[in-house]
């Protein structure tokens, strides 16, 4: 009877969290169909020379990123933007790092005091240059992730701060676009951008020159996960100002509101989601109005994994961060006090985020034995899968639609088509193994909850490069 129940149970779940995700993708596609009418009338590029503008501090965390942490300074020092600083915090490298900043940027070491507003490890020095000047290169004991921004936030003297990954490269426009929600609503507290998949793009001098579809299959299909997931999923949470995570790669922030929360938490794989997620509590419980929002413009693009490994770390991490911080703020569950984040948000994170692939992975193993134990007629048994997948990939293919109505970044009829091969093909694998990866990673809570592991970074490839590896 177990296996009857359960079955019935995992073909309810599949069709009811699907049906949320098509919800999420209207949701999404209203909002940004009226963000691209509001952009069309903004003379937001005016702002760019602007004095007036809000001045921000980038802050970039580096450990052991020696492959990919020029190009990625490079790319920032030609934002179009007026008044901003480029804080790079070089957390306790084992490799060269720290010796190809200073020689590329011909950095040296000064003294400069420091504001201890949050807890950090040792700063062991900071590094400047005349050549420069935006550019402070800060040294410091190993932390973590967390620790590294919080070490930024310190050395930071502007009063909005932006959190870049090392391997990651900003559009020029990505600033101003996301700092005008700022000047916009004053109320806002957070904002982050969409990040993208650069693998097999040409990268020259940190800035994007040709943007291609990777040739790794195992990219291609992060490039559809990622269309769900920020075109789709944080569209949607934003609209109802109920966005738990804005990605660590890029995003913006009130400075005095994160120090007023006690900053970055250490000790946690999951910092991006726990500041939000406090950022939320703090605001809720001292009854202030504020917006956390989310913009599917301004482009960040980074490295994707490309091997079974990295992919596995990745999905493992990301579960591992995910349970750890609904963990931490469980009391907010159900809560009304915490309105939409406590009643809908916090519930839907754990149902179908943490829980989620537990039950479908069940669901793999106990479909087939109740057909096979014939406890499940055979019609039901098909049913069942093809409505899994048409729905699964319905979700996909109206990313895709979103993506190419409105940004059009894979502009070809080639490109798009392989889109949606692999929006297709996705479903027949891959889904299932990101799936048993993170349900690797609950089963690993405990002992992975600290640990970040190590992913293996790539240099970003020139136009030169490219050549000679089509060769």
């Amino acid at each position: 009877m177990f296996i009857i129940y359960f079955s019935e149970f995992c073909m309810l779940y599949t069709i009811g969290i699907n049906i949320f995700y098509n919800g999420q993708m209207l949701i999404a596609s209203l909002d940004m169909f009226s963000y691209l009418r509001k952009m069309k009338a903004s003379d937001y590029k005016r702002y760019i020379d602007s004095k007036n503008m809000i001045p921000i501090s980038i802050i970039v965390p580096a450990y052991n990123e020696e492959k990919t942490i020029v190009d990625n300074i490079k790319s920032l020092l030609a934002l179009n933007y007026f008044e901003y600083e480029i804080i790079i915090v070089n957390d306790g490298s084992t490799d060269f790092t720290k010796e190809k900043i200073i020689n590329e940027f011909n950095l040296k070491k000064v003294n400069q005091p420091i504001m201890q507003s949050l807890p950090t490890n040792e700063v062991a020095g900071i590094y400047r240059s005349n050549q420069y000047e935006r550019l402070i290169f800060v040294d410091k004991l190993n932390g973590g992730k967390a620790d590294a921004i919080n070490a930024g936030i310190n050395v930071s003297v502007y009063p909005i701060f932006a959190c870049i990954d090392a391997d990651s490269i900003l559009e020029n426009d990505a600033l101003i676009k996301l700092t005008m929600l700022f000047v916009e609503n004053p109320e806002t507290i957070a904002v982050g951008g969409i990040v993208r998949i650069a693998n097999g793009s040409i990268i020259k001098d940190g800035k994007l020159m040709e943007m291609n579809i990777p040739k790794s299959n195992m990219a291609k299909f992060q490039i559809i996960e990622y269309f769900r997931a920020f075109l789709t999923g944080r569209t949607s949470f934003s609209k109802l100002n109920s966005i738990l995570i804005i990605s660590g790669a890029f995003g913006a922030f009130n400075k005095r509101v994160v120090i007023e929360c006690g900053g970055y938490k250490v000790n946690t794989i999951g910092e991006d989601m726990d500041i939000i997620v406090r950022l939320h509590k703090a605001m809720k419980d001292q009854k202030r109005k504020y917006k956390i929002q989310f913009l599917a413009d301004p482009i960040c693009w980074t490295q994707a994994p490309e091997t079974m490994k990295d992919l596995r770390s990745q999905r493992r991490r990301w579960q591992i961060g995910l349970f750890d911080t609904l963990i931490s703020y469980r009391r907010m569950l159900f809560n009304p006090k915490y309105g939409k984040i406590g009643m809908v948000t916090l519930p839907y994170y754990w149902i179908f985020e943490l829980i989620g692939p537990i039950v479908e992975a069940l669901g793999y193993i106990f479909i087939p034995l109740a057909y096979l134990f014939g406890l499940l007629a055979f019609d039901s048994f098909i049913t069942f899968f093809v409505i899994a997948f048409l729905l699964g990939t319905t979700l996909s293919m109206g990313s895709i639609l979103l993506e190419q109505i409105t940004f059009r970044k894979y502009s070809s009829l080639k490109e798009t088509l392989l889109l949606v091969l692999f929006g297709v093909l996705e479903n027949l694998g891959y889904r299932q193994l990101t799936v048993l990866f993170r349900v690797e990673g609950i089963f690993n809570f405990r002992r992975g909850r600290h640990s970040w592991g190590a992913m293996n970074r790539k240099k970003f490839v020139s136009s030169k490069e490219k050549k000679d590896n089509d060769k």
